[in-house]
């Protein structure tokens, strides 16, 4: 059975949490935080509640605790999100604003406990 997780507008970049994802595809939910823990990147806590919250959704869909050396981090990635809310401006020369945009992601990941071939 699968369970997956959303994480939609978040304010890191694809790309960075891409990375992070990159290092725990593929393995089990107890490795996962393991790695997690180790990773020193800002973007790792965020992964790290991902992992967790698409692990309870497995639980409470089977309706009982799962071990978590069973269950299998099946697939996770991380899209670019909206960049044109959050737009921002900084202090320019002679009064004049200078714009910038604030980078923004959607992160899915999906457990399965099913045994893979």
């Amino acid at each position: 059975m699968e369970a997956k997780c959303y994480l939609k507008y978040q304010k890191n970049s694809a790309r960075k949490v891409g990375q992070v994802l990159n290092q725990v595809r593929g393995k089990t939910l107890f490795e996962a935080e393991q790695i997690l823990r180790a990773v020193v990147k800002g973007s790792s806590a965020l992964v790290a509640k991902a992992v967790r919250s698409a692990g309870a959704n497995l639980s409470v869909k089977l309706g009982r605790k799962i071990d978590l050396n069973s269950v299998r981090i099946k697939t996770a990635y991380s899209n670019a999100g909206p960049m044109k809310h959050l737009k921002r401006y900084n202090a320019g020369p002679q009064g004049r604003a200078m714009p910038y945009k604030k980078n923004m992601c959607h992160l899915t990941v999906v457990v399965s406990d099913a045994k893979e071939a």
